[in-house]
């Protein structure tokens, strides 16, 4: 690496996370524990009782079992075989960061996970699980299609008995947002939420996301990396003052003087005590099949008669429709988040060409250029930055290990966000350093042509992301090649960068919504080679034609596409258009915010094709 202008980072690490050398004695550790609680195997999910993306150190099982690190997978361990089931996103480095010879690495989508799961488990065999980490959907899926006559037993969690040095849980500090950040007060929120309740009978709702707690209550903390997320439970009854369930440790007289008024907060250990008397009241209680922790189904049935009514969280769909505060504060984070991606941009072009940048380099001096702005909290995400072949890692992380030098001529690919205190970012641009070959350039067309197909999408309310996901794809297909992730998903206000129920892929079915914000980021890639992704942020507004029954995308995002790397002839007159109208808005807006060299590389980075 070379000596570095910047200061080491502050949000991210490159240490290596992961041992294969470990995966061994863990794997031999935990299978005593097996034999000692006479079961054929156990589950290891990624997801903790959140169901968040991030998890806590402590909540990190799946990878110090199997050393992979990917946020999302399942790892079944049996008494003489394990598996580590991923999907296409980690087909790559889940291999890489595992011991493959004792950990098998199977790549599955939701429809074919338990059949391939089945092929480990041996007849008869009772699988252990952790009650708390799966949820109604998953263990009902599993116990309905398991072949072999297998069956699933609640138990502790067999991974903390060996975990012998696992971190205690996260305390951070809480932060309640004033008005100029919410746009809505928490007792609004809370009426249009008892509201629903009334609506659908129900005389109570349990609420596990921690971004529906936190934005029901307008808080915020850090209990996660990259998400400002504080972790906890909620009841919330139709009648009645809500009860917030924490870490002890949470518990002080800022966060009760926060919530006074609002709700009630009590220690998390109390939780399964206060579900076990609502459920003896025999009262209606909404739970998300899909998110709520089985443990909490049998905390509430297993007294009574109460009546477990499936729903979808319903906090998730009014939190996605973003207010105006909170739209405002989103433009906000992309122009101060585009002031940092030209400068980087600018850096990067005068660097690159040179031959010596390493992967860290680039990711530190992206930090480094993020936080001049005072308001930065967080990185959104882990910053991925694949030189060459691994930017054909979709979800690729450098460590000190994996750390490349970008050759010239080879293709970057930068996909990093922020967490600024006004909103959150996520920006996907593929590098050019000096040359690209004739394939690259019709590729990365392609690529922006579905992009822009997306940005110029006008549809009719009632379309879903599952049904416009085609746009971005067709040009790819057209020369017989696709891409295996989904197009866009939601993105949160201050909250996670990955956020349901909308988005744009097969499996959102959710209908777009007016003030929803969404990534629009399709790709290619080719592995062992390059990977090309560019994405930008876009809000669904209400279309000035189709006489109010039509939506469209106003695109928030504020940064150049590199032009070297376009194919011209591939583009049509509409595409060419948009592109210049869009680098047009970018100049015209960001401009003025640079001086000196950066402020001329934009005027160059954005001129008219």
């Amino acid at each position: 690496m070379t000596d570095s202008p910047f200061p080491p980072t502050v949000y991210q690490s490159f240490d290596i996370k992961t041992d294969p050398r470990k995966v061994a004695p863990r794997l031999k550790a935990l299978r005593a524990e097996l034999a000692a609680a006479r079961l054929h195997g156990f589950l290891i999910p990624r997801a903790d009782a959140h169901r968040g993306e991030s998890v806590p150190p402590g909540e990190a099982r799946l990878a110090y079992v199997t050393g992979f690190t990917g946020s999302a997978g399942l790892a079944f361990v049996g008494l003489k075989k394990a598996a580590l089931f991923v999907d296409s996103r980690y087909t790559i480095q889940a291999p890489a960061e595992t011991n493959p010879k004792l950990v098998t690495v199977v790549e599955i989508t939701p429809a074919t996970l338990v059949q391939k799961l089945s092929d480990f488990v041996p007849a008869g065999a009772t699988i252990g699980y952790d009650p708390w980490l799966h949820t109604p959907a998953e263990i009902k899926d599993l116990n309905e299609k398991l072949k072999h006559g297998a069956t699933l037993a609640p138990v502790g969690n067999l991974v903390d008995r060996i975990w012998t040095d696992r971190p205690g849980a996260p305390v951070s500090p809480v932060e309640f947002l004033g008005h100029d950040r919410a746009g809505k007060s928490s007792a609004d929120k809370l009426a249009e939420l008892r509201k629903m309740l009334g609506d659908d009978n129900v005389d109570a709702a349990v609420l596990t996301l921690p971004e529906s707690i936190c934005w029901l209550f307008n808080m915020r903390g850090r209990d996660v990396p990259n998400t400002p997320f504080v972790l906890g439970f909620a009841i919330v009854p139709r009648k009645g003052k809500p009860t917030l369930f924490l870490d002890k440790a949470k518990i002080n007289a800022e966060l009760k003087k926060g919530l006074k008024g609002l709700a009630a907060v009590a220690d998390a250990k109390t939780m399964v005590a206060a579900l076990r008397r609502l459920g003896a009241t025999d009262k209606r209680v909404l739970l998300d099949p899909a998110t709520c922790p089985i443990a909490i189904v049998d905390a509430i049935k297993g007294v009574s008669d109460a009546v477990i009514v499936e729903k979808r969280d319903p906090v998730l769909l009014p939190k996605a429709r973003k207010n105006a505060v909170e739209i405002d504060g989103m433009k906000t984070a992309q122009r101060r988040d585009a002031v940092a991606m030209a400068k980087f941009l600018c850096w990067f072009d005068s660097e690159a060409p040179k031959g010596k940048l390493t992967e860290i380099e680039i990711v530190t001096a992206l930090e480094a250029f993020r936080r001049e702005e005072p308001t930065l909290a967080d990185l959104s995400f882990d910053t991925i930055a694949g030189a060459g072949p691994n930017g054909a890692s979709n979800h690729y992380r450098v460590d000190r290990k994996t750390n490349r030098t970008l050759k010239a001529g080879e293709l970057m690919l930068v996909d990093s966000g922020g967490q600024y205190l006004s909103g959150t970012t996520d920006i996907t641009r593929t590098l050019f350093t000096g040359k690209a070959t004739a394939e690259q350039k019709d590729r990365f067309t392609r690529v922006l042509k579905g992009m822009i197909a997306i940005s110029m999408a006008r549809f009719p309310k009632g379309t879903s992301g599952a049904q416009i996901d085609v746009l971005a794809r067709q040009f790819l297909w057209q020369d017989g090649v696709t891409y295996n992730h989904g197009t866009g998903h939601g993105v949160g206000h201050f909250l996670s960068v990955h956020e349901g129920p909308a988005g744009i892929s097969s499996r959102y079915t959710t209908p777009l919504e007016s003030g929803m914000i969404l990534s629009n980021e399709p790709g290619y890639y080719q592995e062992g080679a390059y990977g090309i992704r560019t994405e930008n942020l876009v809000l669904v507004v209400e279309s000035p034609v189709g006489l109010g029954k039509f939506l469209e995308f106003e695109t928030l995002t504020l940064t150049p596409i590199d032009l070297r790397l376009v194919d011209e002839k591939l583009l049509t007159e509409a595409e060419r258009a948009w592109l210049n109208a869009y680098h047009k808005r970018v100049w015209k807006e960001i401009g003025p915010l640079l001086k000196g060299e950066v402020k001329a590389w934009l005027k160059e980075a954005t001129r008219r094709i």
